[in-house]
């Protein structure tokens, strides 16, 4: 009976691992704040200002996947204008470069998601890293909800709460005796849960 139990916990801990181990991409795009997030394994990797369409010629709402992935590429329907790594999500709509960078941030293109092409060639090749079947592009126009505030309450002061202000010409000591927790993202990174 115990050697079934070893077995089942084995089988368990082998497919956690196996689904822990696949990574994920997942893009996100707010129209409403002409923002992208970029989520690789649950962590915000990048956040950048995108175009995403005018008024007449929005660009579509909805959870896509790539479609097909092309490096270099021109628009045929607006004057060959180029569109430097482009992931195709939906009917000819596209994640792609562009070199209107002043225009990023606000909505600029013809239904398109416009990115610096700096970041464009980013997302691109983690797209191909990942591979599309692992990708998810959503497109909003309301953002993710917040969550809702913790209740406030008053705290006593408590050891190190009396310490002088933090001088911000220097840098802060690192206390290097103790590890981080085994559960704390890598440095720079967020974790973001996903629903």
């Amino acid at each position: 009976m115990r050697g079934h139990a070893v077995i089942l916990a084995a089988t368990l801990a082998w497919s956690i691992s196996i689904k822990s181990a696949e990574a994920k991409l997942d893009i996100l795009v707010d129209k409403a704040t002409q923002r992208m997030l970029v989520i690789q394994d649950g962590y915000i990797r990048f956040m950048w200002p995108v175009s995403t369409g005018r008024d007449a010629t929005q660009t579509p709402s909805g959870v896509f996947s790539p479609q097909r992935l092309e490096r270099n590429w021109s628009s045929t329907a607006y004057y060959d204008s180029p569109m430097p790594f482009s992931i195709f999500f939906h009917n000819g709509y596209a994640i792609h470069g562009s070199y209107a960078i002043d225009r990023l941030g606000g909505p600029a293109s013809h239904g398109c998601v416009r990115l610096h092409p700096h970041h464009a060639a980013i997302l691109f090749d983690l797209v191909q890293l990942e591979g599309p079947n692992r990708t998810t592009i959503e497109v909003t126009d309301q953002g993710r909800p917040m969550e809702p505030p913790l209740p406030r309450r008053e705290m006593a002061a408590g050891p190190g709460m009396n310490q002088p202000p933090m001088n911000l010409n220097q840098p802060p000591a690192v206390n290097m005796s103790q590890p981080p927790p085994m559960n704390a993202p890598p440095p720079g990174r967020v974790r973001y849960p996903l629903t």
